[in-house]
């Protein structure tokens, strides 16, 4: 079977045929015209008389013979398909640049599409101002400074000086944050020697039997247990019942304050004995975990010629004074209403932990209410 010759097939005759006619529709400038051989010309090359001529012509060679006619006479004038492209290459090149070139295309003459081409670039040029496009201005932002950087706050730790620390770090909330941010890795919250020290249901001694060194007596005040303070502590309480006592708010006594491990251990079986575990948990810490042996803790009492129980604290005019002036001698009240869920114990009015005066003040403007949340730590409701 013979093939079919490609230059007379139907479907490439169609497109010849296409073409032509769409060359055809091209409108020429004046002198273009004049410079083509005039249609019977034109047909008479292309369809060549039978008798003297070559065979006919395939429509194909006829529109490439027409397509080389108008590039010949107007070197301005393009074939349509290519022109369509240049417009919508122009008319792309017009929207990022703002510039409308619809009437250059819809003008549909070769030169004025030559003419928005040679424009578009310039005016998309136009919208960058004249001093260039404005380059980015980035500053490098200084790494903040670690307290355990200075000399003067590393000196204070090495000797056990708490409130020097706190002041060479800028104050207690400077402290606090660099702390709670992990900003001053030297600093453990884990030492039970620090003022700052926290002791919870997740957080135990090291070793579970330390011992203070340097425990006194509050001077002036009556004591209904023999217990004792860590130094700073004990004068700060003196202190603070002083004050109650002169601003009017009647006598503090003060019931418990160290208690050892040992003495703990019978303390805590004495609760479970009486309520079981789960109730002792929330009244009374296991030993190892009780801020009592820390030195820094208090239990205190009201007074008016006898002296009531811990559960007289809360309403009594001696309680509503250490609930407003506590934190001025570095006391806080550690355990408060509606915190059982992150401290693990019931609210206690008559238990103060000391955290010195800088702390303390950090931890009264903050709006803290307890030591987790004052420091970033996680809430310890259970062991």
């Amino acid at each position: 079977m013979t093939s079919p010759d490609p230059q007379t097939s139907p479907r490439r005759a169609a497109r010849a045929e296409a073409e032509r006619r769409a060359t055809a529709a091209i409108s020429l400038p004046p002198a273009a015209a004049a410079s083509l051989p005039s249609s019977r010309s034109a047909s008479t090359a292309a369809s060549p008389s039978p008798v003297a001529g070559p065979p006919t012509a395939s429509p194909r060679d006829a529109t490439a013979v027409t397509r080389r006619q108008l590039r010949a006479a107007s070197p301005s004038v393009v074939p349509r398909r290519r022109r369509l492209s240049v417009v919508a290459a122009v008319v792309a090149v017009a929207a990022a640049g703002g510039i409308a070139i619809g009437a250059a295309s819809a003008n549909g003459g070769g030169d004025a599409v030559d003419l928005a081409l040679d424009q578009a670039p310039a005016a998309v040029m136009n919208t960058v101002p004249s001093e260039g496009l404005p380059v980015p201005s980035v500053q490098a932002v200084p790494a903040t400074a670690s307290p355990c950087d200075d000399p003067a706050f590393t000196d204070a730790l090495a000797a056990g000086d708490d409130g020097g620390a706190i002041a060479a770090a800028g104050g207690g909330e400077s402290f606090r944050r660099a702390v709670a941010t992990g900003l001053a890795p030297c600093v453990s919250l884990s030492d039970p020697t620090r003022e700052w020290a926290v002791v919870n249901k997740q957080r135990p001694y090291d070793p579970i039997d330390w011992r203070p060194g340097d425990l006194v007596a509050p001077a002036g005040m009556r004591a209904l247990e023999d217990t004792a303070m860590r130094t700073a502590a004990a004068e700060a309480l003196t202190a603070l019942a002083s004050a109650a006592r002169d601003a009017g708010a009647g006598e503090i006594a003060y019931l418990s304050a160290f208690r050892s491990y040992t003495t703990q251990q019978s303390t805590y079986a004495a609760r479970v004995s009486v309520g079981g575990v789960a109730q002792a948990d929330l009244e009374s810490a296991r030993p190892g975990f009780s801020e009592h042996q820390s030195g820094l803790a208090v239990d205190i009492v009201p007074c008016s010629g006898s002296c009531g129980t811990l559960d007289d604290v809360a309403g009594s005019p001696q309680g509503a004074w250490v609930r407003e002036h506590a934190w001025e001698y570095g006391y806080i009240t550690r355990y408060v209403e509606g915190r059982t869920d992150v401290t693990g114990y019931e609210p206690e009015a008559w238990h103060l932990r000391y955290i010195g005066p800088e702390l303390a003040a950090a931890y009264h403007d903050g709006g803290y209410t307890t030591l987790e949340e004052f420091f970033g730590l996680p809430a310890a409701p259970s062991y």
